[in-house]
């Protein structure tokens, strides 16, 4: 089996995107699964075609995007993506969407097909925070997750989902209170979620994911 995984470049005036950064930590080989990483530039649009190209170069059984979610203390797993873009801030390239679809004509919402409780219950067993999160929000990371998911119901053979991860202590320093995580211990947390999505059933993935 093959998973790809991605991560955002740095957005917001930060230096570093632990996304990105964690992505890059991961091993090529974890037990039977083969990992491709890509890096997603953080525009609207140009992230949708990188995510593209990495699809078509990996064809890719698995699919995890990863991105930031600053003010976060555990690893959110996302349950759904809807077809909206509505962004707080400007992206890297200054684009600014306000109730935008992702996709024109795209369904209301996709729903991950990961076997998001079982990661949840695995991380946790690992004594990593997690949980799984209702809303992966309106801004790029949404973006994403919808365009990936739009992918997988227009044919693509895979299973996806939306991994946010909280600010890394450097990040959590210059803001008084918010949470953060280690690099290791997120890098640990997206090889416990690929491995938990390769050794489940197809059927139980696509249900777990879709309706728990």
């Amino acid at each position: 089996m093959k998973a790809l995984v991605t991560g955002f470049e740095p957005f917001g005036g930060e230096s570093v995107n632990p996304a990105l950064e964690a992505v890059l930590r991961l091993p090529l080989v974890l037990d039977a699964l083969e990992i491709a990483t890509a890096p997603l530039p953080s525009v609207f649009g140009r992230a949708l075609v990188a995510l593209e190209d990495a699809l078509v170069t990996t064809r890719p059984d698995i699919v995890l995007c990863v991105g930031q979610a600053g003010g976060r203390a555990e690893l959110s797993l996302e349950r759904v993506a809807i077809n909206v873009d509505d962004a707080r801030i400007p992206d890297n390239d200054g684009q600014q969407p306000i109730d935008r679809p992702v996709v024109v004509g795209g369904p209301a919402a996709y729903f991950a097909t990961l076997p998001i409780k079982a990661a949840v219950a695995a991380l946790r067993e690992a004594g990593l925070p997690a949980a799984v999160s209702n809303s992966a929000g309106t801004f790029l990371c949404n973006h994403v997750f919808y365009g990936l998911m739009n992918e997988a119901a227009a044919g693509g053979r895979f299973r996806g989902g939306f991994l946010h991860v909280p600010y890394l202590p450097s990040q959590a320093a210059r803001v008084p209170g918010a949470p953060s995580m280690a690099l290791e211990q997120i890098v640990e947390g997206i090889a416990i979620i690929l491995q938990v999505a390769a050794t489940r059933a197809d059927d139980l993935a696509v249900s777990e994911g879709a309706l728990s």
